[in-house]
């Protein structure tokens, strides 16, 4: 058991959820999973991710992926506009996003600029922004994956959506194990 999951382990309910909160951006999943604590390792806190994220309702996946800023966009801004907004959480979660979405920072204007026009046509398309796990793909490699799920109907894409967002969880729940 790491540090950080002992310490988590002997936190109040609320106190625990807020601390989780940043992994995936739902209240509802925080609160569940404080709910279940304590975990006993990495294994079993994403397996009890998992689940918890299966059963909650589309409203819970819809804050969870308003916890995300757009895939390309101005990272320093909308970070910059999440951190004076709301709590510590949102800060996190926009720091690691911005970390995610490292190798899209480094594209070309040219690629910047049809990501940008896919985002438009995805948010037109779905009502919310695009969610992917961009950690270690190409700005060009998400173009390419956004282009493919704007011919999803919606359902298809609700889902494939949120398993998106259950991989960065993964991700996120791994790196705050490891703080």
């Amino acid at each position: 058991m790491t540090g950080t999951l002992a310490r988590w382990n002997g936190l109040p309910p609320a106190q625990a959820a807020q601390d989780i909160l940043p992994c995936c951006g739902s209240t509802e999943w925080a609160d569940r999973m404080a709910a279940r604590k304590p975990f006993v390792d990495e294994a079993s806190l994403l397996a009890a991710s998992d689940e918890t994220w299966r059963n909650l309702t589309k409203a819970d996946w819809m804050e969870a992926f308003r916890s995300h800023p757009r895939i390309g966009g101005s990272l320093e801004k909308e970070a910059a506009i999440k951190e004076s907004q709301a709590s510590g959480s949102r800060a996190q979660s926009a720091e690691w996003s911005e970390q995610e979405q490292q190798k899209v920072v480094a594209a070309n204007d040219a690629v910047k600029a049809e990501l940008a026009q896919a985002n438009k046509d995805y948010e037109r398309r779905f009502n919310r922004i695009f969610i992917v796990c961009a950690t270690d793909k190409s700005a060009a490699e998400i173009l390419e994956i956004l282009r493919r799920r704007l011919r999803n109907d919606e359902e298809t894409e609700l889902r494939e959506a949120g398993d998106q967002q259950r991989l960065i969880t993964h991700i996120r729940l791994k790196k705050w194990l490891s703080q």
